[in-house]
């Protein structure tokens, strides 16, 4: 062999020797967990244990999910004992029967089956090498609130289906996840004495989302909903800044158990605070509003035998039964809520007026909170243009007719006047925060626009005051704890057997604070039965100093 032949064939083995240690080097420094990874992917046999998720959170921090502790037993069926009586020991402490203990033998992968606190002491002090207890939190439990905001998620592979947790579904979501898996031969059978690994996969980056919710305030509205079995919808608005402190809906449901309600006739799945009703005698705000700011006329007195006539169709009061109120003056009609005052009233008003100024407090239109991820309707107003009858304007200043509105939108409108005719944009999300509570996006709409002057929402507050004060809201009075104003309505439906029942106020009176709307669903008699829950709302949150 000539030297130039014995060089070249020297330099081709010593290139693949280089060749050899680069790569050894960068698999021993470089690509030692993938390929650890890969190895120990390639002899599992996988099973997805939790997904993991972001809270969703209030105003404070304090989260709405994941409060409550979760039981899991997990059972290894590789190592399962042969003895009788172990198997029953388990089987009486996790509450199954007997032969399914037995079914597990063939399998290899394991089971996970959820048990409770007590089954889980029972276990962990039985020392079986094949029973692991896993703990984890319950996204959901009996005591979630807010539940109709919040939403609910898929049972199969937990993502968002409805409400915050479908809207923030990309936020919320952890591409991390838990596995247990099973170490197997080439054959897929399971390896006795390597058993079982528990992995973490994936480096996501969950988010949380902060709402404008108060905790403590939606604990207080759910419970006084509950306690007196109120089927309907509350809203809590804060009055300086048009942020929704609590927002329920009843009847409730199981977040974890939604195909039971699929079919029921219950509505227990629908929001009714952002849901469009009829309004009826809560619309006189309107009124008063309209007549002020767009108008000169301010009947000193008016005569209510109990009724008024519009081209033959008889409008009837409250007081038709009685005789009539007789001879009132405004904050009189306002406070017994006379329907013939008010039908004469906005006769001298106008149509376009009045639907006018609805506009101007967002009526027929959304708030804003659907952009943030709670669905809304935008109820109904007649058309600014076309034709009307006097019937028509009868109809709309007692708020009956085509009318429709949500409990979102009163709220709304009754912060705006006790806010001194500043209306906000509505907000329920703040913003998304990372898990040290530190800012990431604001969602949160800071604006404000004043709708009728600080003269015309002080006499509006004042009759509402007078409502509570000796008028038809007097059950929502509140003498000791600072005073409240508001309005009740009885909204017919079309149907004489169905008339739901309004009152929405606000409290204290000096300053107000928050505005409250109480819809309870054919509750016939606003001040009866919407009244008395919005006092006690009221007192216990004055109670506990919020």
């Amino acid at each position: 062999m000539s030297a130039r032949r014995a060089y070249i064939l020297f330099g081709i083995l010593f290139s693949i020797f280089v060749g050899l240690m680069v790569r050894i080097a960068y698999i021993q420094f470089f690509s030692t967990n993938t390929l650890a990874e890969s190895a120990f992917r390639q002899r599992l046999s996988n099973d997805s244990v939790e997904t993991l998720r972001g809270n969703i959170l209030d105003r404070n921090g304090i989260s709405f999910t994941n409060r409550s502790q979760k039981y899991s037993a997990l059972i290894k069926p590789v190592y399962m004992p042969k003895s009788e009586s172990e198997r029953m020991k388990v089987s009486t402490a996790l509450g199954l029967k007997p032969e399914t203990l037995d079914n597990l033998s063939s399998r290899s992968s394991p089971l996970i089956l959820a048990t409770d606190k007590e089954g889980s002491n029972a276990i962990i002090n039985m020392k079986s090498d094949w029973v692991t207890i896993l703990h984890s939190l319950n996204r959901y439990d009996s005591g979630t609130l807010a539940k109709h905001v919040l939403g609910y998620l898929s049972r199969k592979d937990r993502v968002g289906q409805a409400g915050l947790e479908r809207a923030y579904e990309n936020e919320l979501r952890d591409s991390s996840t838990f596995e247990i898996g099973t170490v197997t031969d080439a054959a897929k059978n399971p390896i006795k004495g390597l058993g079982y690994r528990m992995k973490a996969s994936g480096s996501g980056e969950k988010l949380n989302v902060q709402l404008t919710l108060d905790y403590h305030i939606q604990k207080i509205v759910e419970g006084i909903m509950d306690t007196n079995s109120v089927s309907g919808a509350v809203v809590v608005e804060d009055v300086a800044t048009g942020d929704i402190l609590a927002m329920a809906s009843r009847p409730d449901f199981d977040p974890d158990a939604v195909e039971n309600y699929l079919g029921s006739s219950g509505n227990e799945l629908f929001n009714k605070a952002t849901a469009a009703y009829n309004l009826g005698s809560v619309f006189k705000i309107i009124d008063v509003a309209a007549m002020y700011e767009y108008t000169d006329i301010i009947p000193e007195s008016y005569f209510c035998n109990g009724a008024i006539d519009i081209n033959g169709r008889l409008f009837k009061c409250s007081s038709y039964l009685s005789g009539g109120h007789g001879e009132i003056d405004l904050e009189q009609a306002f406070a017994e809520s006379c329907n013939s005052y008010f039908i004469d009233l906005c006769e001298k008003i106008g149509y376009k007026n009045l639907i006018s100024m609805a506009q101007q407090f967002g009526l027929a239109e959304a708030t804003g909170i659907a952009e943030q991820g709670v669905s809304e309707a935008k109820g109904s107003l007649p058309p600014l243009k076309g034709y009307f009858s006097q019937a028509d304007i009868a109809n709309l200043a007692i708020g009956q007719g085509v009318l429709l509105v949500t409990p979102l939108q009163v709220a709304d409108i009754v912060a705006t006047i006790a806010n001194g005719g500043i209306r906000n944009r509505v907000n329920i999300v703040d913003s998304l925060v990372d898990e040290d509570g530190q800012k990431v996006k604001d969602i949160r709409v800071k604006e404000g626009h004043r709708i009728i002057s600080r003269d015309t929402a002080d006499k509006i507050k004042n009759l509402m005051e007078a409502v509570t004060s000796y008028g038809t809201g007097t059950a929502a009075g509140m003498e000791y704890y600072g005073g409240s104003g508001g309005k009740t309505g009885s909204a017919e439906t079309g149907s004489s057997e169905v008339v739901h029942a309004w009152f929405a106020g606000f409290f204290p009176t000096a300053q107000p604070k928050y505005s409250v709307t109480v819809f309870v669903e054919n509750g016939q008699y606003g001040g009866k039965t919407a009244a008395p829950i919005f006092s006690a709302i009221a007192r216990e949150m004055t109670d506990k100093g919020l």
